[in-house]
């Protein structure tokens, strides 16, 4: 979703920051006289240190080669992917957080974009604490704050996650004394590994899906004033044109869908790997799951 991103995904991404030069329908004029792959040619856009994205954009680099295609994965901020998915320069995009987070950019570039096909529907921004804290509410939690050292711990400024919590979940329970600490990402889930390993308090700001919840055993405190928003849909979208030109991936992405527990497994799979890893670490994986990658081509 969102605002989110872990640490080795996020850094080693930033480098590979590269608009690709023409579109994919483009590049396949030159496939047969190249010798490339009958399949074709397909950028796939990924959000920097988006984890589920990351995660289901490697797992389609899988597939999609072994049915003969050519995959290309390019790393950028969420501005930038969908103003060059708009363009023509990225094919896809898995990672579109809808009704609310991507709103806007929907609103802007949705007339040049094929919508494919929603994979999560239970995505949702949280903010959650160790399972044994002294509260299960956003609403009891200014009561309590001195029992999580009046720390909220979140993540990078400019997120969206960021934005709601701040302008919506401390004033609206009364939470403004607590320190409300922003940096990135990283920083906040090495906070979260520290107290998870020491035993102590913890409130980070978070969302689901996330290999956090798989990694650690977290509570999501309740909101009941609905700050945080309902669950989202997670959609992919392709540039305009891409059923006409590549049906098949169209159809096979349309009809997409993955639980939390395939999800996790293959996040937690990559996590803290290095770059040059992924392709090895995903062929694993989805030997491991065969019947069930299969499925994603049937």
């Amino acid at each position: 979703m969102k605002l989110r991103a872990f640490a080795p995904f996020a850094m080693a991404a930033a480098g590979g920051l590269v608009l690709a030069g023409c579109s994919s329908s483009e590049a396949d004029s030159d496939t047969a006289a190249s010798g490339e792959a009958a399949g074709g040619d397909l950028t796939f856009a990924v959000f920097n240190g988006w984890d589920e994205s990351l995660a289901t954009s490697l797992l389609w680099e899988n597939v999609l080669e072994a049915q003969g295609y050519n995959v290309e994965l390019e790393y950028a901020d969420p501005a930038v992917v969908f103003q060059g998915v708009a363009d023509g320069d990225y094919d896809v995009v898995t990672d579109v957080w809808l009704p609310l987070t991507h709103a806007s950019y929907i609103e802007e570039f949705g007339d040049d974009m094929e919508e494919l096909g929603a994979w999560f529907d239970s995505a949702a921004l949280t903010v959650a604490v160790n399972p044994d804290a002294p509260v299960d509410s956003l609403a009891d939690l200014a009561e309590h704050a001195d029992e999580f050292g009046n720390r909220i711990v979140g993540i990078e400024p400019g997120a969206g996650l960021t934005a709601t919590v701040q302008d919506a979940v401390i004033p609206t329970y009364g939470l403004e004394d607590m320190e409300f600490l922003t940096s990135s990402t990283p920083a906040m889930l090495s906070e979260l590994d520290t107290a998870t390993s020491n035993g102590e308090n913890i409130i980070v700001t978070l969302w689901e899906p996330h290999w956090a919840y798989g990694a650690y055993d977290l509570k999501n405190l309740e909101d009941p004033e609905g700050t945080l928003g309902e669950a989202e849909n997670i959609v992919t979208y392709g540039r305009s044109g891409l059923g006409e030109d590549f049906p098949e991936v169209a159809e096979w992405m349309g009809a997409f869908t993955m639980d939390a527990d395939h999800l996790y497994d293959l996040e937690n799979a990559l996590n803290g790997a290095d770059t040059a890893d992924y392709a090895d670490i995903v062929s694993e994986w989805v030997a491991a799951n065969q019947e069930w990658v299969d499925s994603l081509t049937a």
